[in-house]
């Protein structure tokens, strides 16, 4: 069926053109485009829980989804077995309490592979195994020691039969010594020669970093409205970093390039980056700062758009990291405050939590097309295009363009070899995402605000070989 839809969409979309209703095909074909699958887009499935509905009702849950992968804390025979071919990617992680046993005896690390590995790879798309996690925050320099050799001979083991699973584990942002500015980032040096080591590894097996970025927690640290902002991925002033001349507009991006900042200091650049963990909790305790329903549907929303997006980070730029989400449900049973039991996107009957996009019905039909009209006789006779007041800075110009291209929208066009890429400008550049931003939001005058620095206009800014959506022409 979706193969069927896909053609349709695209039939659609060229008889359109060939009719010249050029608002029309552009909003068909992003439809297209946004109905494919994200494989960027991943998911924690914590079982520290009493309700949780059976692997297989799961299984189905997440093929309802665009995500594509799935990320289990220990091996789940059930759940592993549920996934075969469903082709949706499984991270399995080893518990930190395995890892001494796994590094003093290459025997231990056959038999965990030809039990929890063997048996269903690869029928089930096993990915990625994770040893341990967030070792290096446990303060015990013997188990931190002990990682890299179980990584070695778990490695080693696959290798026998199973040599396209890589191997990693799981850290903490705590493992940087500062993230802030991104550019002054460094691996702490406490840590410095067994992260080396590991990062060798990991290297020469191309196998990724995983890393735990949460902008919750640097919200909680800094619980001020424009620190809330720049979380959630809302408009805000931005934070310029001095050492790299780069103004990021949102804590994710900044984060992710603190830690690859950290790497290029070690000689490790290339070096692929995955986000095992990142989530917001939806319910909290009177004195804990930071969770609420709104919130939580603004930063997983946000994200979800965001790595969409594809524009990446300023130091990553043009392509989404493999992003692990938590959660997929809540675990009732984990102990601490009240967050600690409020990151699930579903609850166990399947309903949302609340809806951030990822059901493929409303992600392939919903986000870029406009609320109204139903068919094109109904389109306004006269185009509107929300473009930048004039007199507005540079510096707000760049913020808009980066707060619209962070929304889901393609901003290919304005990228090196786009149609609209020249003028070279971040004038230009801005009205065209702002534009777009503004069409995509169903022509909602609301979504032409920008803080005060765009206004509609029925003038047509199309140039040369540079179209912007907007109605006739």
């Amino acid at each position: 069926k979706a193969k069927i839809r896909a053609l349709h969409y695209l039939q659609s979309a060229m008889a359109m053109l060939a009719l010249g209703t050029t608002f029309w095909a552009f909003f068909l074909l992003q439809t297209l485009r946004q109905s494919r699958c994200q494989p960027f887009i991943g998911i924690n499935y914590g079982q520290v829980a009493d309700n949780l509905p059976p692997p297989m009702t799961t299984v189905k849950l997440l093929q309802s989804t665009t995500i594509q992968k799935v990320r289990l804390y220990g091996s789940d025979p059930a759940m592993i077995q549920a996934l075969a071919g469903t082709g949706i990617g499984i991270m399995i992680g080893v518990a930190n309490g395995d890892i001494p046993g796994l590094a003093s005896d290459p025997s231990m690390a056959k038999t965990w592979v030809n039990s929890n590995v063997a048996p269903y790879y690869p029928a089930s798309n096993i990915i990625l195994i994770t040893v341990g996690n967030e070792v290096m925050l446990s303060g015990d320099r013997g188990l931190m020691a002990q990682l890299l050799p179980a990584m070695q001979n778990l490695e080693a083991a696959l290798s026998m039969g199973q040599g396209k699973i890589k191997v990693s584990t799981v850290h903490s942002m705590a493992v940087l010594k500062q993230s802030e500015p991104p550019s002054s980032a460094c691996f702490d040096p406490g840590y410095s020669d067994l992260m080396r080591a590991q990062l060798e590894f990991l290297n020469s097996t191309g196998s990724p970093l995983t890393i735990n970025p949460y902008p919750y927690f640097a919200y909680r640290s800094d619980p001020r409205p424009e620190t809330l902002a720049f979380c959630l991925f809302q408009p805000n002033a931005g934070r310029f970093d001095p050492g790299n001349n780069i103004k990021y507009m949102n804590m994710f991006d900044a984060q992710l390039d603190a830690v690859h900042s950290a790497l290029d200091k070690m000689g490790f650049k290339g070096l692929e980056i995955v986000v095992a963990e990142t989530g917001w909790p939806y319910r909290g305790d009177s004195n804990e700062v930071g969770p609420s329903l709104d919130n939580a549907k603004a930063y997983n929303g946000n994200l979800i758009k965001h790595l969409r997006s594809q524009v990446g980070t300023p130091l990553m730029p043009g392509r989404s990291v493999d992003t692990y989400l938590f959660a997929l449900y809540d675990e009732d049973l984990k102990p601490g405050p009240s967050s600690e039991r409020a990151f699930g996107l579903f609850k166990p009957d399947l309903s949302m939590v609340y809806d951030v996009g990822l059901s493929k019905s409303t992600s392939s039909e919903t986000p870029l097309a406009p609320k109204t009209p139903a068919t094109p006789s109904q389109q306004p006779k006269v185009g509107t295009w929300c473009l930048p007041k004039t007199g507005i800075s540079d510096v707000q110009l760049q913020a808009n363009l980066d707060y619209a291209c962070g929304q889901g929208i393609d901003c290919s066009p304005i990228q090196p070899g786009g149609a609209c890429f020249e003028p070279n400008t971040v004038a230009s550049h801005a009205a065209y995402a702002m534009n777009l931003f503004y069409q995509n939001s169903g022509k909602n005058p609301l979504s032409c605000d920008f803080s005060n620095t765009a206004l509609v206009s029925s003038n047509n800014p199309s140039y040369n070989g540079c179209t912007f959506p907007g109605g006739s022409t």
